[in-house]
């Protein structure tokens, strides 16, 4: 071939691809990528205000609780009322009520001591149904029977080193509580505590 635009050589000039179609391809890369990290930045806001998977986490917590019931503990002992040995006393104007009270506690199970009229301290100044006097180391046992026999009681301790307990009759007493009252007092007193639910 002749002329201006003549081919010399065995090497032919080299064609290069259309720009536009680079330019598509990177656009579809980063379209892909950005709805890639417009997905994760969804869950992680779902995972926010949902608190992730709650199920997951209470079923992997429940597997770890022990399933053993723990026993209960054990109910308080309390001395029979044949152990206890009751003085009877009478702080009110009535004659004849300590007697009288003394009978009920005997039949009821109780060992009775003196029975007679209330000393200087207490006569005509107990306004309740009664005061239960003893020892410190009645206050978690004679005191709570006799206390089942009649409501209302304050209880009072002293120095003295026997077991024995003073009921000083007062002038709200009328009569003592029935014995079913009084037994189901003792058997709520007796009865086994709850055992507490595991914290897991």
């Amino acid at each position: 071939m002749g002329g201006k635009y003549r081919i010399t050589g065995d090497t032919y000039p080299r064609m290069r691809r259309p720009r536009h179609r680079r330019r598509l391809v990177l656009a579809g890369i980063g379209a892909v990528v950005a709805l890639s990290l417009a997905g994760w930045g969804t869950l992680q806001l779902i995972d926010v205000f949902t608190g992730g998977d709650k199920s997951a986490s209470a079923a992997d917590h429940k597997r770890d609780c022990p399933t053993a019931k723990p026993s209960a503990a054990p109910a308080k002992a309390l001395p029979k009322p044949a152990a206890i040995k009751v003085n009877v006393y009478n702080a009110t104007t009535r004659s004849g009520l300590a007697k009288s009270a003394a009978e009920e506690l005997k039949k009821r199970g109780f060992t009775i001591g003196e029975v007679g009229n209330a000393t200087k301290a207490y006569d005509k100044k107990v306004p309740g149904t009664g005061v239960l006097l003893g020892a410190p180391t009645a206050t978690n046992g004679s005191f709570t029977v006799l206390g089942t026999q009649l409501a209302g009681t304050v209880q009072k301790v002293d120095t003295r080193k026997t077991g024995e307990v003073d009921l000083i009759l007062g002038a709200k007493f009328k009569a003592f509580s029935t014995p079913q009252e009084a037994t189901a007092a003792m058997a709520a007193l007796t009865k086994p505590a709850p055992a507490p639910s595991p914290s897991c």
